[in-house]
């Protein structure tokens, strides 16, 4: 568990610098390479002294990771429109579209690349949100395949397109993965 989730306090200080901090990371991956990230630019480019983020994050992996779970969380509403394809179809498009946004991807791939908890922070949320979906459907008496399964169709292809192909995904493709799933 990183420093942040048992130190942080919802307000005050705490949360202004940590909102500094995830700007300062925002705004260097979109001018930067992520390899040239560390902990000291960011924490001049926030205006707070170095020892912050060491005491707070640890390492740049930590920082990483703090910062793709805030950006990942709750950005992405789960629609509910009584169909589970709908439903589906909908959410994949949503997160294609996200997916599209250069700031995003230059976060996912500093994540990715920071360490092994990098890509999790990245789809964690998601995968929160894929099995709200599919328990949904299941409470409605519909059948709904398992969410490791419905993430590997769905979200393997999209991010693999997003972060390793740089091909946005269109909704007729994301169509074609949800009929994909679900047959």
């Amino acid at each position: 568990m990183s420093a942040t989730t048992s130190t942080t306090r919802p307000g005050g200080r705490s949360a202004r610098v940590r909102a500094a901090v995830h700007r300062a990371v925002v705004e260097f991956l979109a001018e930067n390479p992520a390899e040239a990230l560390t902990l000291p630019l960011i924490a001049t480019r926030a205006g707070v002294h170095p020892t912050t983020l060491y005491r707070r994050w640890g390492s740049v992996a930590d920082l990483m990771a703090d910062v793709a779970s805030s950006r990942f969380s709750g950005d992405i509403v789960v629609p509910d429109t009584g169909s589970l394809r709908e439903d589906l179809q909908r959410w994949a498009s949503d997160v294609a579209t996200d997916l599209a946004d250069p700031d995003v991807l230059a976060i996912m791939r500093a994540a990715i690349g920071s360490g092994p908890d990098g890509g999790c922070a990245c789809t964690a949320d998601r995968h929160a949100q894929l099995t709200a979906i599919l328990d949904r459907e299941r409470s409605r008496g519909g059948t709904a395949p398992e969410t490791a399964h419905a993430a590997d169709v769905l979200l393997g292809p999209l991010y693999y397109r997003a972060i390793f192909a740089g091909q946005p995904a269109d909704p007729g493709w994301t169509t074609e993965l949800v009929d994909t799933l679900l047959k």
